[in-house]
């Protein structure tokens, strides 16, 4: 069911919420947050497929709050409040109100919000685009338990990484760590399977990447030994070799989709390591609601404490040869040439 509502309230929005439960015979609230989405028009329809499909784990009352810009010498005189409120098929398992906020009205939108909140629920606030910078001095993520950011959508990826570790409040998180959540696994576990200690690392992937320099940051800041950040065509993040006392251990994804882990003095195995999708990451965001200690380690590390290299080979050549070590440039330190410029590779969910 839905319910257009133009010039409304906040108190109209609550009653035709109510009024949706009994249409659709759901009266009772069982959704265990509630999830506001800051974003603007061109990127709305996403952000909300993705919460949908993400509520089928996490039934939330999803709040996307849209800034409309104001044309007209009368629109940025004129406060407005139009609102679509879905319930029952329309928004999954949860509830769906779109906000979409006109003149004065944007610069208040957490007086909007704030209403419209779950009573006694957790409060998560995702910014798909356009981020603040510092999202808990944000009017809206002032009101969130948790805060999620995407550094991908960022003008200059790498460089807003910095500012996400000046500004990092406990409660901050960003896509681009989630989206190395199963490289952290595999990992780990591989290192589990070898005797012997960590003498360096080298972390390849497409230019720019901010999921590929969250990783070096964080085998740096765990395993305290040098990392060199290499650049690859990508997809996205290709490759990790782990130079040990034991031997060399490679995690190599060329395909974006199934990659091959090599340890020495063991067969060579597939494993599965695809991409996933934006609806992926916001399930695993919502499943801890706690502060991302570790997050907050890695991302204070910094970039700029990185090795870093161009582009030579692969990691799955090197690991062929005989588990020879491959060969290393001089390190250099880590004023990244390329901030500025992006790949024309680059997907629109790269890891």
């Amino acid at each position: 069911m839905k319910i257009d509502l133009t010039d409304t309230t906040a108190g109209d929005i609550n009653k035709a919420l109510v009024r949706g439960r009994r249409a659709v015979g759901t009266p009772a609230v069982g959704m265990v947050l509630t999830l506001v989405i800051v974003t603007d028009e061109e990127n709305a329809y996403d952000a909300l497929k993705a919460a949908g499909d993400a509520s089928r784990e996490h039934p939330s009352r999803t709040l996307v709050v849209i800034k409309r810009v104001s044309r007209t010498a009368r629109d940025r005189t004129s406060s407005r409040l139009d609102a679509e409120v879905r319930v029952g098929a329309e928004a999954g398992t949860g509830e769906t109100v779109v906000l979409r906020t006109y003149g004065e009205v944007s610069d208040h939108a957490d007086s909007v919000v704030l209403p419209l909140l779950l009573p006694d629920a957790p409060v998560v606030v995702w910014w798909p685009v356009n981020s603040p910078a510092d999202p808990a001095r944000d009017p809206l993520g002032a009101l969130a338990q948790r805060r999620v950011t995407d550094t991908y959508t960022a003008e200059q990826p790498v460089r807003e990484l910095t500012a996400r570790a000046d500004a990092y409040t406990p409660g901050d998180t960003d896509l681009s760590w989630t989206r190395i959540t199963p490289w952290r696994s595999m990992l780990a576990a591989a290192l589990d399977q070898v005797d012997g200690t960590v003498r360096a690392v080298e972390v390849r992937g497409e230019e720019s990447n901010p999921s590929c320099e969250l990783l070096a940051m964080w085998l740096a800041d765990r395993l305290d030994v040098p990392v060199r950040r290499a650049l690859s065509p990508g997809p996205g993040l290709t490759a990790v070799r782990m130079e040990t006392t034991g031997g060399p251990i490679v995690l190599d994804r060329a395909d974006g989709t199934l990659a091959t882990l090599a340890i020495e003095g063991q067969p060579a195995r597939a494993v599965a390591l695809k991409r996933r999708d934006t609806a992926e990451l916001i399930a695993e965001e919502l499943r801890r609601l706690d502060p991302d200690d570790t997050y907050a380690s890695a991302l204070r590390y910094g970039v700029e404490r990185l090795e870093t290299g161009e582009a030579e080979g692969t990691a799955t050549e090197a690991a062929g040869a005989a588990g020879e070590p491959e060969s290393t440039p001089a390190a250099k330190p880590a004023a990244r040439k390329a901030t500025a410029r992006k790949t024309a590779a680059r997907k629109a969910n790269a890891e």
